[in-house]
Formats: structure tokens, sequence, C-alpha cells
């Protein structure tokens, strides 16, 4: 077997093909954009490679067959902050085979090795969380979800017989847009929506830049007790609007206010898959066109909610509850097409945030992992830490 860097024409494009070869017989895979995952490796679009770097491979076997791929990735800003230097391994994929898969794993080791790294996190993305993160280990009978991770159940051996273990969980929800939240919530939620202190409003795209702002207040208040947390500058927190414009429906993204003070937000989207299953992968012209086609035809009938935020002086008061009553009173009364309610995943580290999610009546709908790697064998292994 053999390596080969990803660094031309003809190895982007086997890098890509070989995915379709290893889901050809799984008719619930949707392959990622491959514009958007090219998007991860160019530095022109990628902020990550302004204070770190990526690569790729692929494994030919002795035949000359594409049957494996990896990256490896290094965050300057994050890695040294860890006990032990960790990089990152991802955009995995591998025929049912260890010698081929410890041959990628050992390939990224090397690389992240040679630059100080002592431990590789995988499989993850060279940028944000809410993308391309973990390892599907439970609901592979179901629809993957937009720019999330979806694998065979074999590479859950690949990787822990390599010596990987679990750093954390996570875990993605689902509840009906039609169903009432826990009376115990409900009542809570009364209560808040009898505080005239209180009001909630969504996104209007004419204000989104207004919008961005609260985002990044409610954001940087409920956030900086994660680990690592830098803060989120107002240039970013527009540059996340921009980006999610062209997709969005403005009464899925809605802000809670006290006293004119924002205080919480519930961000969701359509559920972009729904129209993703007839791109094929592509967002060429061709691919482009198909989508204005689809979306037009209201093919989207589910949502996914990716950030769900309250700012901690109103924690634990209910309106987790109030603002999911008011989207839930949006579905009813104007966006009707929605069926469902898909929560992008949640990690063990953040019991708070899944206990929410819990009593708000959803179930679980998919579970993944989140691996790390220590070089040292003799090194101690600890799970991420909890957040209190």
């Amino acid at each position: 077997m053999k390596i080969i860097e990803v660094n031309s024409k003809k190895t982007i494009k086997q890098f890509h093909q070989l995915a379709f070869q290893i889901y050809k017989n799984d008719k619930n895979w949707i392959p990622h954009i491959q514009q958007e995952v090219e998007a991860v490796f160019t530095p022109k679009q990628n902020k990550f490679f302004r204070h770190g770097e990526a690569i790729r491979w692929m494994i030919q076997d002795k035949n000359g067959k594409i049957i494996g791929r990896i990256a490896a990735f290094i965050n300057n800003k994050k890695a040294f902050s860890e006990k032990q230097a960790t990089g990152g391994c991802g955009f995995f994929e591998c025929i049912d085979n260890q010698e081929a898969a410890n041959l990628l794993f050992n390939t990224a080791k090397q690389w992240l090795s040679e630059r100080e790294m002592e431990a590789m996190d995988g499989p993850i993305n060279f940028g944000e969380r809410d993308r391309y993160w973990g390892l599907l280990i439970n609901g592979h009978e179901k629809a993957p979800i937009y720019g999330n991770a979806y694998q065979p159940a074999y590479y859950q051996s690949l990787f822990e017989n390599y010596g990987f273990k679990v750093y954390f969980e996570q875990y993605m929800f689902e509840r009906s847009v039609h169903e009432d939240v826990q009376e115990k919530y409900k009542e809570r939620s009364d209560k808040i929506l009898e505080d005239s202190g209180y009001t909630f409003r969504h996104m209007e795209k004419d204000k989104m830049f207004e919008y961005a702002e609260d985002f990044r207040t409610i954001y940087n208040k409920a956030w900086v007790t994660h680990s690592n947390f830098k803060g989120m500058p107002e240039t970013q927190a527009r540059s996340i609007m921009r980006k999610l414009k062209p997709v969005m429906d403005p009464e899925l993204i809605w802000f809670a206010y006290y006293n004119e003070e924002p205080v919480g937000f519930f961000i969701a989207l359509p559920e972009l898959n729904q129209i993703f299953k007839y791109i094929n992968g592509n967002l060429n012209w061709w691919g482009k066109l198909k989508f204005l086609l689809h979306q037009k035809r209201g093919v989207c009938n589910n949502v996914f909610g990716i950030a769900f935020g309250i700012v901690p002086d109103h924690q634990r008061k209910g309106l987790e509850g109030a603002i999911i009553m008011n989207v839930k009173k949006q579905f009813e009364t104007r966006s009707k097409k929605y069926q469902n309610i898909i929560v992008t995943w949640i990690g063990d580290f953040n019991p708070k945030m899944i206990r929410i999610a819990e009593n708000l009546g959803t179930t679980k709908y998919m579970t993944l992992y989140t691996y790390r790697k220590l070089f040292d064998e003799n090194a101690v292994f600890e799970r991420c830490k909890t957040i209190k």
C-alpha cells in the first residue's frame, strides 16, 4: 500500500470520488458538498490557516486503487492549551481494512509529531465544531443532517483498534414541532410570558447586522465558561450571518429580550440535506440550479437547530421553554410546512444543555464520538472536562 499526498486537481478529484465508492450501497448517505469541503483546505477561504496548517493524503492498494483518505491539521491557538499539545485528523474514509486505516492514522500521527503535537483528536474539522465533527455511533438508519458526520458502523472498530479513546460523546436530538413541551416547562414558560419585560421576535433580513450583534452579545455571555473560550468579535458574528443569509428562513431564528437587552436566541435552518440529496455533492452551476428548483418546491419539511443560548442571569427560569413555545406558535400559524426539529449535537461535557433538550420533549436522533489518541502510551488519558 502507498500513501499519496492530495495536492493536485487529479488527487483532489480522487479524494472526493472515494466517498462514492465507500457509500455506494448505503441508501441513507448524502454526500457533503465538495466545494464546501474544499473551502476547508483553501487558505483564502478558511481563517484557521492564519494560525494553523492542514494536509491531506490518500492510500493506494497494490493495484493502484484508492482505498482510503485522511487529513491532519493543527490549530495553534488551541493546540498548546491542552494538557498534551493536540492536533487533529478528519475527513477519514476507508474500506474495512485495519491495516489501511492504521497506515492512514500513522501518517497523520507522524506529521503531527513532527510539529510538536503529543495527541490527535478525530475525526474533527479544521474549523468550527458545527461541521464535519465526530464519528457516528448510533443512528445509521437515519438520514444524515447537513454538514454533520455520517460514517459506516465499522469505522468505530478502525478507530478504537488503533488506540483512539472517547474524548467526549455527542448527542443529536429531535422532536415534533407540534408536540407540547413538558407541563413543568409550560408552567415556567407561562410565567416568563406574563412578565412584560420579556419580548420575543424573529430575525428580519434587512436588520441582519443588528441581530448579529445581539447574537454576539448573548453568545459571549453564555459561552464564557467553556474551555479555551476567547469571545466572538463583531466581524465573526457578521460573517456567520452572511453565510446563513442565502439559506435562512428568518422565521426560524428567534431572539429573546429582557427590557430590550438581548438574553437568549434559538437559531435553526431548513434541513438542507433534504435538498442536497438531489445535488450529488456538487454545487456547480447545474447543482445550484437544482438547489433553487428543489428549494422552490418546498421539499424541506424539517429544520435543524444549530445554536441555542441563554445568558446566565436568565437561565433556569423557563426562558428556554418560552422561546420554544414562540417557535411552536410560529410553526402552527405561519410556517406550517415544518414537521420536526433536529437539534445538532450537544457534547456530554455540557449536561446542562442536554437536560434542557431532554426536558423540551426531545428524543435521541444520533450519537457520535470525538476520539483522542495520546502518542505516549504511558500518558494518563483524561476525558473532556464537564462544564459546570
